[in-house]
């Protein structure tokens, strides 16, 4: 008789769609069990695509098929895929599961460091993740992912987008010149931000993340007038002047019905490379009674360090490089906090983006 062991290890073959790394390595195997004539997987996936869950029954039998004649028992538990809550509203990605906007109130608040080690922390996590760099004036993603030098590949009228540390990727940033300006007028905006998420090549995708352009205005309006975005996030640092802005923000995904999943408090301290012990600098803390006010919580306290600026400025983001070290620690703590409030938003009904539709006239 063959033992729980021998199960796991022929698991260990079995990849997790779309990744290189295994469902053992992933801890997506929950419990095995076997006995004289049966035996028992369950596993517990981040994708609630039917056509996962197809490749990984398929894959485990034909793995554990080899250990004998027994009766084979797959459990799957999966998220419930959004419910449709209206059929007015809008959605231009029908096969993307969920959509989360990474927005600040201002500049310089390390909103494109925090949305590119969120999209890996997730990727890391087993999701099925996608990335659109929609900070029309200053894309800063590919640099970041390591892939500026490289051209996106034409399939017809649409584009595929690049694959960088398991993640596809989009950005206004890979279609023109390198240090071209672009002096576009909002409706410019709206045209460009309507063709970069209807032209590109997704295919099915647990979650996307958005990289925004800083403050509140066309960019965040178009998107959450063409997606239900599922959950928002907000990046700002611990100083006042900061803060102010960062209540816009809030108060914006508020008036576009997004839920909040947080706010992440950047810049919030300084670890000193050769101590290990962490200063406040700009303050720390002072997210929280903000969170508050909007009953949402503070996601993580991202310290300042110079492994995070030297990862982004090499295209090797801190959660790729240094996967173990405590600012990694705190962004993979990040994604779950935001996958959570997915998994609640969508058991919750989902998002209706009708209301704040365009009025025709």
């Amino acid at each position: 008789m063959i033992n729980k062991t021998q199960v796991i290890e022929k698991l260990s073959l079995v990849l997790y769609p779309g990744f290189t790394r295994s469902i053992v390595e992933f801890d997506f195997v929950k419990e095995v069990t076997v006995d004289e004539n049966r035996i028992y997987i369950n596993l517990d996936i981040p994708s609630a695509a039917s056509e996962v869950e197809n490749l990984l029954r398929q894959e485990i039998n034909k793995r554990v098929e080899f250990l004998g004649d027994y009766e084979i028992d797959i459990s799957i538990t999966k998220p419930a895929i959004p419910r449709e809550t209206s059929s007015h509203g809008k959605n231009v990605l029908p096969s993307i599961q969920n959509f989360v906007m990474v927005s600040s109130g201002k500049g310089g608040v390390g909103k494109s460091t925090t949305t590119v080690n969120l999209a890996i922390a997730l990727a890391q996590q087993g999701k099925r993740v996608g990335l659109l760099d929609l900070d029309i004036y200053g894309p800063n993603i590919p640099r970041m992912m390591g892939i500026e030098d490289q051209q996106p590949v034409f399939l017809g009228n649409t584009i595929k987008p690049i694959i960088a540390h398991d993640i596809k990727i989009m950005s206004i940033g890979l279609l023109i010149d390198r240090g071209s300006s672009l002096i576009w007028k909002g409706a410019m905006v709206t045209q460009s931000i309507e063709q970069m998420l209807e032209d590109i090549e997704w295919g099915n995708l647990d979650v996307i993340l958005f990289d925004m352009p800083p403050g509140t205005g066309d960019a965040q309006l178009t998107l959450a007038q063409s997606l239900p975005v599922t959950a928002g996030v907000c990046v700002t640092t611990p100083q006042k002047v900061a803060l102010d802005d960062t209540i816009r923000s809030m108060d914006m995904f508020t008036q576009l019905h997004i839920p909040i999943a947080g706010i992440v408090e950047n810049m919030s301290g300084f670890i000193c490379p050769e101590t290990g012990k962490e200063y406040d600098i700009f303050g720390k803390g002072t997210t929280q009674p903000l969170a508050d006010n909007y009953e949402t919580d503070v996601l993580g306290h991202i310290p300042i360090e110079p492994a995070i600026r030297e990862g982004g400025d090499a295209g090797m983001p801190i959660t790729i490089i240094a996967p173990n070290c405590e600012t990694s620690k705190r962004y993979q703590e990040m994604a779950k906090k935001v996958w959570e409030k997915v998994l609640k938003v969508n058991d919750e009904g989902g998002v209706d983006n009708q209301t704040i539709q365009a009025t025709k006239f």
